[in-house]
C-alpha cells in the first residue's frame, strides 16, 4: 500500500538492532548493509541511558548523611562506612568518604563501558578510575576530559 509509515512495516531482515534503528536505517538509505552516521549516532544515544547517579566526596560522613537526609527528605536505602547512597525517583545520590575538594561526580549509566570509556579517551580525556567491578555485576570507571571535567560511568 502507498504511503504506508515505515515503522509499521515488519522488518525485513534480522540485523540485532532494535526496530527502531533498523527503520531509520532505511529510511536514510542504508545500502549493502552499512549503516549512517545518523544511525551509529542514534544508536550510541540508545546505549547511553543519561545521569542517573551523582557521587560527593564527603569528610565526615556521618555528618554529611545528616544534611542530605534532611535535604532530600529520605533515609538512605544504603548505609556504609564507604557508601551512603539515597534514592528520589532513578536517581541515586551517593557519599563516599574523601576529599570534599575533588567535588561531585555525575555517572552516566551506559550499556556498554569498555567502549564509552574508550569514546571519552579518543576525546582525549584520561582515565582516573579504570573500568572496575563493585559488586554485583556493577562496573564503574571515570575519565578527566580536556577541560578538567570529571564524567563517571557506570554498566548494570
Amino acid at each position: 500500500m502507498q504511503g504506508k509509515n515505515i515503522v509499521e512495516q515488519p522488518p525485513q531482515q534480522k540485523t540485532g538492532e532494535p526496530t527502531c534503528l533498523r527503520a531509520v536505517a532505511r529510511g536514510f538509505g542504508r545500502r549493502a548493509g552499512r549503516k549512517s552516521k545518523f544511525v551509529e549516532t542514534l544508536k550510541f544515544n540508545i546505549m547511553n541511558k543519561g545521569i542517573k547517579t551523582v557521587i560527593y566526596p564527603a569528610r565526615d560522613i556521618s555528618q554529611t548523611k545528616a544534611l542530605f537526609g534532611k535535604l532530600l527528605g529520605v533515609e538512605p536505602y544504603a548505609d556504609q562506612p564507604y557508601y551512603v547512597g539515597f534514592k528520589i525517583g532513578d536517581q541515586d545520590i551517593g557519599l563516599v568518604p574523601g576529599n570534599s575538594q575533588a567535588g561531585m561526580t555525575a555517572f552516566y549509566h551506559v550499556d556498554d563501558i569498555k567502549n564509552s570509556l574508550q569514546i571519552l579517551m579518543d576525546g582525549g580525556a584520561e582515565i582516573i578510575q579504570d573500568i572496575k567491578n563493585v559488586g554485583g555485576g556493577r562496573l564503574i570507571a571515570s575519565a578527566r576530559d580536556r577541560d578538567g571535567n570529571i564524567i563517571g560511568l557506570i554498566q548494570n
